[in-house]
């Protein structure tokens, strides 16, 4: 809008100039007595030339560079706090659906905690049902799944794997407040524990 009105002053300026010129020099004037308006005109062209060069390359641009930048960092980062929130929400819907099974019964090579599930029957249950998330179905396999994170870093919906040295041989789901969700035993069934109960092997996200 400012380099359109920019144009149209200048271009009425060189008009105005022109007239004045050719009012103060009728047609019956000698044909040297007449150069000067096309040196105004000329004069004025020249200008509205430099002025719109000025507007597209000048301070303006630079404005309108900075805030377009300003913008698409904006949008970048209301589009992450979306996608983070909506990851949240995702990951509580998993906790949610996890502890209804809490007192369920404990069963070897059980795949179902309505029923009897084992701890990686029950993680395989949960997140197929809780998340739409596919896993293995040994607890050592599950473990070669998704991205390492640092107890730290832990969110509800991790997986914790536990083992003697390197070797998975239970897994339980954080479910926050340093707590999880997990088929332990025959004698306590599904329950909650604390995380640390016994050394991590390895925290994953398969978020």
């Amino acid at each position: 809008m400012r380099r359109f009105s920019l144009s149209m002053t200048y271009k009425m300026a060189a008009l105005a100039a022109a007239a004045a010129v050719i009012w103060a020099h009728p047609m019956t004037a000698r044909a040297d007595e007449a150069a000067p308006a096309s040196q105004v005109v000329t004069l004025a062209a020249d200008e509205l030339e430099d002025e719109e060069a000025y507007v597209a390359s000048g301070p303006d641009m630079e404005v309108q560079q900075a805030l377009a930048e300003e913008l698409a960092a904006a949008e970048a980062a209301a589009q992450a706090e979306a996608a983070a929130q909506s990851e949240a929400a995702a990951r509580q819907n998993l906790v949610n659906y996890a502890l209804q099974f809490v007192g369920g019964p404990y069963r070897a090579g059980g795949n179902d905690p309505h029923t009897g599930a084992d701890c990686s029957g029950f993680v395989k249950y949960v997140m197929q049902n809780g998340a739409g998330i596919t896993m293995n179905r040994s607890s050592s396999a599950q473990a070669s799944q998704g991205r390492t994170v640092d107890a730290s870093q832990m969110q509800p919906g991790d997986l914790i794997f536990y083992g003697s040295g390197s070797r998975v041989n239970h897994v339980a789901m954080y479910i926050g407040n340093g707590q999880i969700v997990h088929a332990s035993t025959y004698k306590t069934g599904i329950k909650i524990s604390n995380w640390n109960y016994r050394t991590p092997v390895r925290i994953a996200s398969m978020f």
